[in-house]
């Protein structure tokens, strides 16, 4: 297992990845045999402090935390399903084949819409639809575009994300380091 040392000096957070996604649902009961059934999620133990009705699912290395709120629709002045719009909010998670995402969710009835990104001869297939509560998912196969940095911080002094400048000698942070290493190795299984 590779090991990452923060090397930064910026003020940035220990954070190591994203834990889970918390949603409100109608019904826990629908929400958890979506996230089951669609998306192959497993219902795992959650803590017995917890005074409202819920549920923890997990897998693909990410949990999802549904917490029922019946009361969602007075929050909510839509009546109608919103449209499925690629550019609202959304969860997104890799897959291995678009095509066999379509042909589940026609079975199952779900209404979906598709898109296409393409970069430098590079394509990546999405699908979008809704959960029981109107959340956004996507399925694609993202890892079609490589993931690489707007600044190569080993080579030239950069800016922060923020637009503060950074002085001294050009040091990565935990994110560069793990993204250029990351390149390197795949780099090297390319020239092999």
């Amino acid at each position: 297992m590779m090991e990452i040392e923060e090397v930064n000096n910026c003020e940035s957070l220990p954070l190591l990845s994203l834990n889970h996604v918390s949603l409100l649902c109608r019904s826990v009961w629908d929400s958890m045999r979506f996230y089951e059934e669609v998306l192959g999620f497993i219902p795992i133990k959650r803590p017995s402090s917890f005074k409202f009705n819920g549920a923890w699912l997990y897998n693909y290395g990410i949990g999802i935390h549904l917490i029922e709120n019946p009361l969602m629709d007075d929050f909510d002045t839509i009546i109608e399903p919103r449209p499925i719009n690629p550019k609202d909010n959304h969860i997104s998670f890799q897959c291995r084949d678009v095509e066999i995402v379509k042909g589940r969710l026609e079975d199952m009835g779900m209404k979906y819409v598709t898109a296409v990104v393409e970069d430098e001869g590079n394509t990546v297939d999405q699908v979008f639809f809704h959960d029981p509560d109107g959340y956004m998912i996507e399925l694609c196969n993202c890892e079609n575009i490589p993931i690489l940095p707007l600044s190569a911080c080993l080579f030239k002094p950069r800016m922060s994300s923020f637009g503060r400048a950074v002085f001294g000698p050009a040091k990565c942070g935990f994110v560069e380091n793990a993204m250029m290493e990351s390149l390197s190795m795949d780099m090297l299984d390319i020239s092999f």
